[in-house]
This record gives structure tokens, C-alpha cells and sequence, in this order.
């Protein structure tokens, strides 16, 4: 049996479409659903009554603690050989249940990740906004190819807990996620799992879509957090750093050196017509649209500084303590 944890903290409208689409899907093996409710002034009790007829639903309410807390407590609720982790702010395909089930039990692993995607343009159910982050979230322009967009970019993938699957006895036996950590934790997890030999592997069968945060300024914190969070994880694990991890910190500060001789000469700011112009091409040709195209440079300039400024505070940080 699949046992889906869902930490949630405030967001009972996500919770509403997860449940729905966990309610629409197609042939699913035996699931249960554990949500866990850290600590919300905003409860989503009532949106799990609605859908207590249609799937087996623990709901459990504690104090705030954070998320890596809350997943922890919903593993130790599950009853299931497998555990998947989700965000409250995914929808699964029709499909996703199904093609888990089927990709796992083929492949044998011991613990697994999925990419994220946006629907159609037709499905409606993403904003241009949301495609746009999708997009700088996703590209091997903006992320190397680390998040599990393509097979082939991901000699070791390392699955993060919008959609990762374990075997609930492997998650038990390495202590599940450090609740010391309010960023980054999903990676020390995977990271953990690779350490312990765990056959780790990227299923592209397990695909959601992922409806990210469409305020720019809470988006640029979060990727700020992600790049503050690649220190520690560096230090906790010796020789886990990868050149992608510091492509956006180059683009930081790539950025700030051509900026300032571009005031000198002209030419330089040929640089920012590059990005932008890639980028456009890239994602017009992604995603079809322009509107998105246009958004999605916003958006990956927002990824990469965000990313690349967090990153390098913290080193500095580090090194002046």
C-alpha cells in the first residue's frame, strides 16, 4: 500500500485541489492519505470531511513545528510499504497513483523522485504566472537539469519533497527528515539515502504539477532560503557540491561586472539582451505562448539572483564566523 503524507500549514484551498485530484484518479493501486496540519489558523478540516467517503484519510492536528516535523509525524501515522511525500500545493494526473505503482514495482528501488510539470495551456488550471515560475524552476537553462526535468541531465538525482517516494522501513531507519532544518532538508534527506547505498532513481512516469507561489517576493525568498540551504547541506556533506549548484551565484555576479562596464561601454549590455533573448526563445518554445515567454524572464532572473544572492551571504556569512 501507498501511503501519501501532506504536511499543511494555512492552505485549505490547495488541500481542496489535491484531495480532488487524488479523488479523479484512474484504476489507483491501495492508497491512504495522512495529512498533517501544523499548527494552521487556517484549517482545512472541513475540506477533508468532504472526501472521507472517497479515500482512507487520517487527519492529524499538531503544533506548529515546521514542515521536515510534520512530514516525520505523518510517516510515523502510515501504515504503507511505501511512503510518498507531497507539497499541498501539487495536483496529480489522473495517472499518477497508477504509473507509481507500476514504475516501482518494475524497477525495484529503494526510494524514488518525479518531476513537476504545468498542464496544457487548455487545462486552464495554471496562471501565466505560475507557467512562467514552472518554467524557471524546471529549465535546463535556469536549473542545469537537476529537478529531474530530463533522464539523461541527472547522473545522481536527488529527489525533493514535493514528490518523493521511500520505503517507509528505509525512511524509519535513517531517522526521516532533520527537524533542525527549515531549508535544504529534503536534500540532506537524499543525500542521506545515497550515503546509506540506497538505489535512488528519477521515475519521469511520476510526474505532477506543481503550483508554485505566483508573488514574486515570497518566490524570491524561497529560492534566497534554497540558496542559503546549499552551505549547510556542503558542510554537513563533504564533496556534495556540484559546478550547477554554483551557476547562479555566477550569474550574480556576471551580472553585477557587466552591468558596471556596460556603463563604460555600450557593447556589454549585449550580455542582458543574450539572457533575455535566450530565455524568451527557450521558454516561447516550451511553453507556446508569449505571454508566458515574457513572465518566464522575470521569473528566471528572480530564480537565479534569489538563488545566487542566498548563496553567497551565506558564504560569506560562514566565512567571517
Amino acid at each position: 500500500m501507498l501511503s501519501l503524507i501532506i504536511p499543511v500549514y494555512n492552505r485549505p484551498d490547495e488541500v481542496e485541489e489535491l484531495l480532488h485530484s487524488l479523488a479523479q484518479q484512474q484504476t489507483p493501486p491501495s492508497y491512504e492519505v495522512v495529512i498533517v496540519e501544523d499548527g494552521s489558523t487556517e484549517p482545512c478540516a472541513a475540506v477533508v470531511d468532504r472526501y472521507r467517503d472517497l479515500m482512507s484519510i487520517q487527519y492529524e492536528v499538531v503544533p506548529n513545528g515546521g514542515p521536515s516535523r510534520a512530514r516525520n509525524i505523518g510517516a510515523r501515522h502510515a501504515t504503507g510499504d511505501w511512503i510518498i511525500i507531497l507539497d499541498s500545493d501539487v495536483v496529480l494526473p489522473p495517472d499518477y497513483l497508477y504509473n507509481v505503482s507500476q514504475a516501482i514495482a518494475a524497477d525495484g528501488c529503494d526510494a524514488w523522485g518525479g518531476p513537476d510539470a504545468a498542464p496544457s495551456l487548455q487545462d486552464g488550471s495554471f496562471g501565466m504566472w505560475q507557467r512562467a515560475i514552472n518554467y524557471a524552476m524546471t529549465s535546463p537553462l535556469t536549473t542545469g537539469g537537476i529537478r529531474g526535468g530530463r533522464k539523461r541531465l541527472t547522473k545522481r538525482f536527488y529527489p525533493r519533497t514535493f514528490n518523493l517516494g521511500c520505503r517507509r522501513a528505509l525512511f524509519e531507519s535513517l531517522g526521516g527528515f532533520d527537524e533542525t532544518m527549515r531549508y535544504g532538508e529534503d536534500i540532506d534527506f537524499s543525500m542521506r539515502l545515497y550515503e546509506a547505498g540506497s538505489r535512488v532513481v528519477l521515475l519521469p512516469e511520476a510526474v505532477l504539477y506543481h503550483k508554485r507561489r505566483v508573488d514574486l517576493r515570497k518566490f524570491y525568498r524561497q529560492v534566497w532560503h534554497s540558496g542559503t540551504a546549499r552551505v549547510e547541506l556542503s558542510r554537513r556533506h563533504p564533496g556534495s557540491m556540484r559546478l550547477t549548484y554554483l551557476l547562479p551565484s555566477l550569474f550574480v555576479v556576471t551580472t553585477l561586472v557587466v552591468t558596471l562596464l556596460a556603463l563604460w561601454c555600450p557593447w556589454f549590455w549585449l550580455y542582458h539582451l543574450l539572457f533575455i533573448v535566450s530565455i524568451f526563445a527557450d521558454a516561447l518554445y516550451r511553453t507556446h505562448s508569449m505571454a508566458v515567454a515574457w513572465r518566464a524572464v522575470v521569473a528566471s532572473f528572480v530564480q537565479l539572483s534569489g538563488y545566487g544572492i542566498g548563496y553567497l551571504s551565506q558564504r560569506v556569512k560562514r566565512c567571517k564566523a
